[in-house]
């Protein structure tokens, strides 16, 4: 029954996110946030700011956090833009950049979001097969393209590629805008952010949800020339000219300033991917090699689904599509070595 719904979305096949349970306590290993919790300066600036001032309405400039991140990253604040989560600067990349006459590429086994944004916005895309060991060929990414979509590292796959593929893509597309997705970059992959300034068709986009545990706060930007920052200013102040909130804004400045918290969950994380993986492999995974803060992992023996579900009766959550080219394989969050050990517990059990 879709009675009064609009052409353009009654056929529509929205994005599903990853299980938020309420009905008992899980081990979360399914959304890929971060297991230590966001810096000791952002929350107490988040609860300094929690005063008379909610009341106005925030920055829409997001002023204080764009010079923050614009310091981070050597850039200046012209060339940020930020957003309700990554996921908003993305849907915004499309609106702004991307037109129905031109095909727009990414990669088949992706970040599912791209596929949704295409369809919503009346898009046309072409979705490259990857190669059997799940990289991707980036020389079919390349030529008369209306843009380009790629993570990096990819998701779900964790595979990233380095910035020298980067630059090669953004050189064989220069009638188009490439966007690169580093939801995942900090860790252990190659940040594109120090081409920006050679390319005017590149945008970087990133999120304060995965490296600065600051999933519940919505914040995410876009980095690239003055001119792309303009576009998506133009979409934005069409729509809402506040999507950043206050707290948020402050919130995520104090987490971006704050490097030493951040260099050292990171690493933790890193660290716990690494002994996780070799485990896994010892106990017969394929485990693809990873550069961001989860695994994809397949066991010959026992399908994607029969894993999925005797985790999830163990009070252990991790994410499974139901798509033939990976229905086999778990995509698994690092979460604490503690909750690590929990898993690798429930997978003996099993495993038998």
């Amino acid at each position: 029954m879709k009675e009064y719904w609009s052409s353009r979305i009654r056929d529509a096949v929205p994005y599903v996110p990853g299980e938020q349970p309420k009905d008992r306590v899980f081990i979360k290993l399914n959304t890929n946030e971060n297991p230590y919790g966001p810096s000791p300066e952002a929350s107490k600036a988040i609860a300094a700011a929690a005063g008379d001032t909610l009341r106005l309405y925030p920055d829409p400039q997001c002023t204080d956090l764009r010079a923050a991140i614009a310091e981070r990253y050597g850039l200046h604040p012209s060339q940020v833009f930020c957003s309700n989560g990554s996921d908003e600067a993305l849907a915004f990349s499309f609106q702004a950049f991307f037109d129905p006459e031109r095909e727009i590429v990414f990669p088949r086994i992706t970040y599912s979001f791209y596929p949704v944004y295409t369809s919503y916005f009346g898009l046309k895309c072409r979705e490259v097969p990857m190669n059997p060991d799940f990289t991707i060929p980036m020389e079919a990414l390349c030529g008369d393209n209306g843009g380009v979509v790629l993570a990096n590292p990819n998701a779900p796959t964790g595979i990233a590629v380095s910035r020298d593929a980067v630059e090669q893509l953004v050189q064989a597309n220069p009638q188009a805008v490439v966007i690169v997705d580093e939801a995942y970059v900090d860790f252990g992959a190659e940040s594109a952010v120090s081409l920006i300034d050679r390319y005017p068709n590149l945008l970087v986009i990133q999120t304060s949800s995965k490296s600065r545990a600051l999933a519940g706060l919505r914040v995410g930007w876009a980095l690239g020339h003055e001119n792309l920052i303009s576009a998506l200013c133009c979409v934005r102040d069409s729509i809402n000219s506040y999507p950043v909130d206050r707290l948020a804004q402050i919130g995520a400045a104090a987490a971006v300033r704050d490097n030493a918290w951040f260099d050292k969950t990171r690493h933790a994380v890193m660290d716990t991917r690494e002994k996780t993986a070799a485990a896994l492999q010892e106990r017969g995974f394929t485990v693809l090699p990873s550069k961001a803060n989860f695994l994809f992992a397949s066991h010959p023996d026992r399908s994607g689904k029969e894993l999925l579900d005797g985790l999830r009766e163990r009070g252990i959550l991790v994410r499974w599509w139901k798509d033939p080219l990976i229905c086999n394989w778990l995509r698994i969050t690092i979460g604490t070595p503690q909750e690590m050990e929990s898993l690798l517990t429930a997978l003996d059990a099993i495993l038998g």
